[in-house]
């Protein structure tokens, strides 16, 4: 049986987390790890407790320290660490935001739990999962702002690797991947950390970014 899924609840609306604690608890491949009411204690939890999440979901409007300005800081601190956005604001501004500094997936309060457990174990197997909301306001409004980095020259990735990044936006797993291309897992992890590498991304979602940026691949649900 695979190792349960460790995740940190960030939230300064106690009743609201304890609902999602209790609801995560509930399921037999999560784990609760710890629970905090705002950004810098999030901070201190990933600084001083032995084990780490992998991954938090956190609320983006909280006293002290907000759900922003977390994920800058974790996404350099702590890049292997997943962050599923989990908050009131729907507006195409906050989740283009949040999706450019780090966010994994992004998702509005009033969402079901099925959906919630349904996203945090896509993350698990993935590395990212957008909903169709998500997706739309990524394309629109990424490539109708593109950033320096969106025009950087995409002639240093081989064929191969653009291949693997359009599926990667497919939302395709390594393994899917692989069996699609009639290549070994271990191959497909190969060229995928070659794509962090070349476009300088600290995670998948980050390689998503990179492609709507470049117009190399359109995101599909």
């Amino acid at each position: 049986m695979n190792a349960a899924i460790k995740i940190a609840l960030v939230d300064d609306e106690v009743l609201f987390r304890k609902g999602i604690s209790f609801l995560l608890q509930r399921e037999d491949n999560m784990d609760i790890v710890f629970e905090a009411s705002n950004g810098e204690e999030l901070l201190f939890h990933l600084n001083n407790d032995e084990i780490k999440p992998d991954i938090i979901v956190m609320d983006l409007k909280m006293p002290i320290l907000n759900g922003v300005e977390a994920t800058k800081i974790i996404r350099k601190s702590f890049p292997e660490i997943k962050i599923i956005a989990l908050t009131s604001y729907d507006t195409k501004s906050f989740i283009a935001n949040m999706i450019q500094v780090g966010a994994v997936a992004y998702l509005i309060k009033n969402t079901t739990p099925k959906d919630l457990i349904y996203t945090i174990n896509q993350v698990e197997k993935k590395g990212f999962h957008y909903n169709q909301n998500v997706l739309q306001t990524i394309q629109e409004t990424i490539i109708s702002s593109k950033t320096s980095k969106g025009n950087l020259e995409t002639g240093f990735l081989s064929p191969r690797e653009i291949e693997i990044l359009q599926l990667i936006c497919q939302q395709k797993t390594t393994l899917e991947i692989a069996e699609h291309l009639y290549l070994s897992p271990r191959t497909v992890e190969g060229h995928r950390n070659n794509l962090l590498l070349k476009t300088e991304s600290r995670n998948i979602a980050g390689l998503v970014v990179y492609a709507i940026q470049n117009e190399i691949a359109v995101l599909t649900i």
